[in-house]
């Protein structure tokens, strides 16, 4: 049995926190195939236990001195990540990178702009973290390319892997041909259940955003749509201070909480259709879990939507032009696209592959 190590910034609690919850999903599935978990929750100050796997904190780590066979890093940062594999990779026979976005590129190169009622960063703070990133990328260039003999690389998306060689500027050559692209697993629920299209619908549109907050998200857009299109309902579901400093149209209803997987498809079960729009992304865990349970989906028309998205007939795309769309129709027309269970991004094409990567013997 292989005994992994884990590393998060953060790790979903038994208080309800969902951080980083993708991680979760894919460490159930190795512990019932011969994989020995324990994560080290970097943020954490206590041990604890959530669905039989163990979360340590560093300093638990240090004293424990366990052997581990591999260490897995998910979403690597320098405070944390960088520092801890400095100080003990060669511990390890064999270690992993799961990249998943912000962590390889320039941020202010890639992200949107924040809301106008967000906090704006000063011209300062701006060119520091311009400084931070260039400094962070020119660190991993140099330490990837030193292990990489013993390493392996997991993408989520090709389009992130292009942003990876162009930011950190390291070929599959460079990296040993240790490359792969694995899309994020889904939810458990989402595989074994089925949105059923039958029967009254309270909501046209659901839409689900933990963090309502972040311009990425599209909320703004969300709500365009719902004043241009009185005739429709639409259900928002997260957290977050938009509707704090914005209008809410009377035919949203938001739900002001962080819902679990069965909640949400609850949820899911009184809408018609998903709308999932966004600026930036790296695959879309969320709007992957929804066309999985079964839910017909409208996202942006965005590369890496087109990549993940395309080949699946309940999915439509739209120009965040919203203006230039002609969204009744769009919506007409993916409610009748025929519908059936996809295992696109099931355990099968997702999480099997990655647990075949960990069994590798080096």
């Amino acid at each position: 049995m292989k005994k992994i190590l884990v590393l998060v910034q953060n790790y979903p609690d038994n208080d309800g926190g969902v951080a980083l919850m993708y991680v979760h999903v894919r460490n159930k599935y190795y512990i019932q195939h011969d994989i020995d978990v324990t994560v080290l929750n970097f943020s954490s100050h206590d041990d604890y236990n959530i669905d039989n796997i163990k979360v340590i904190t560093e300093d638990t780590y240090k004293k424990e001195n366990k052997k581990y066979d591999v260490v897995v890093s998910h979403a690597a940062n320098i405070k944390n990540h960088y520092r801890f594999l400095k100080k003990y990779d060669d511990r390890f026979e064999h270690m992993i990178f799961f990249f998943h976005g912000h962590e390889v590129v320039m941020i202010n190169d890639v992200y949107p702009k924040p809301y106008d009622y967000m906090k704006k960063d000063s011209w300062f703070r701006v060119q520091m973290q311009n400084c931070y990133d260039q400094f962070k990328l020119s660190l991993w260039h140099k330490y990837y390319k030193k292990i990489a003999n013993k390493a392996e690389f997991i993408f989520v998306s090709n389009c992130l892997h292009n942003e990876f060689q162009k930011y950190v500027r390291l070929s599959d050559d460079d990296l040993k041909g240790h490359v792969h692209i694995i899309n994020n697993s889904v939810g458990k629920v989402f595989e074994d259940n089925s949105y059923k299209c039958e029967g009254n619908k309270k909501y046209d549109f659901i839409t689900i955003r933990n963090n309502m907050d972040s311009s990425t998200y599209c909320i703004d857009l969300v709500c365009k749509l719902a004043e241009k299109n009185p005739n429709f309902s639409f259900l928002v579901i997260g957290k977050g201070n938009f509707f704090k400093n914005k209008s809410k149209p009377d035919n949203i209803t938001w739900i002001d909480e962080y819902l679990n997987h069965e909640d949400i498809l609850n949820c899911v079960n009184h809408a018609r259709c998903a709308l999932m729009l966004t600026r930036r992304d790296t695959q879309g865990v969320m709007s992957c879990e929804l066309v999985t349970y079964g839910i017909p989906l409208i996202t942006s028309d965005l590369p890496v939507c087109r990549e993940i998205f395309e080949k699946i007939p309940s999915v439509a795309f739209m120009n965040n032009e919203i203006e230039n769309e002609n969204f009744s129709q769009i919506y007409v027309n993916i409610l009748k696209e025929y519908r059936t269970k996809i295992d696109t991004f099931g355990y099968g094409n997702t999480v099997e592959r990655e647990e075949n990567i960990i069994k590798m013997e080096y």
